[in-house]
């Protein structure tokens, strides 16, 4: 038997996406999100208006999707609450979040250099798509709180033994994307670790209790 619940949240499970951008002042910024979908060489983003990725992307058309293993979860979790605008907004800093200038330091990952964009790869990421704008949508509700960028692919760089011998695909066996779920984090099918964005979200769950 179905139900009507009313969801108001329809994360229903999406790959979660470093955004690599580069800051009005050349410094990089880094942002998690999981609003990403792929057709052909061109990726759908959707982000608020309020994120600083937002701001980047607009100035610079440029960004780097880096898709992190679910081996990464500690890393994406680190800055999941952090936001690359000095000026933080009231809803976002209830919800525990904090400016942070340097998201890679944070996160503890490495920046690395692209072949095509100005935006920076996190070499750690097993997956680096370098990526140009190519036009950008307001989005969500009368007010428009966010913008659908549309993103066309120019380079795919992924870990060696990723890509099944002799092809040019990736190994569905051998990749394992850090997936979220309902704010919550996934990896083959498991939830991998808890998550500061549920609960910032106060996203209610029924997930285990960690025991000691």
């Amino acid at each position: 038997m179905h139900v009507v619940p009313g969801l108001k949240v329809l994360y229903f499970g999406t790959p979660v996406v470093l955004i690599g951008t580069r800051n009005e002042d050349g410094t990089a910024n880094l942002a998690p999100m999981s609003s990403a979908w792929w057709l052909g060489q061109s990726c759908m983003l959707g982000l608020g208006n309020n994120a600083q990725t937002t701001v980047n992307l607009l100035r610079e058309g440029e960004c780097v999707l880096n898709l992190p293993s679910s081996a990464m979860v500690d890393a994406v979790d680190r800055i999941a609450l952090t936001t690359g605008k000095p000026a933080v907004p009231d809803y976002k800093r209830k919800q525990g979040y904090r400016h942070e200038p340097d998201k890679f330091s944070t996160a503890g990952l490495t920046e690395q250099a692209s072949d095509l964009v100005r935006a920076p790869r996190v070499a750690e990421c097993p997956v680096q798509l370098e990526c140009r704008v190519v036009s950008a949508h307001p989005f969500g509700g009368p007010e428009r709180h966010a913008t659908a960028f549309e993103v066309e692919v120019l380079r795919a760089h992924v870990e060696e033994n990723l890509v099944i011998p002799g092809t040019h695909y990736v190994d569905p066996l051998g990749w394992d994307p850090l997936i979220m779920k309902f704010c919550e984090f996934f990896g083959g099918g498991h939830n991998v670790h808890p998550s500061r964005l549920a609960e910032g979200w106060n996203m209610p769950h029924a997930l285990p209790v960690p025991t000691a």
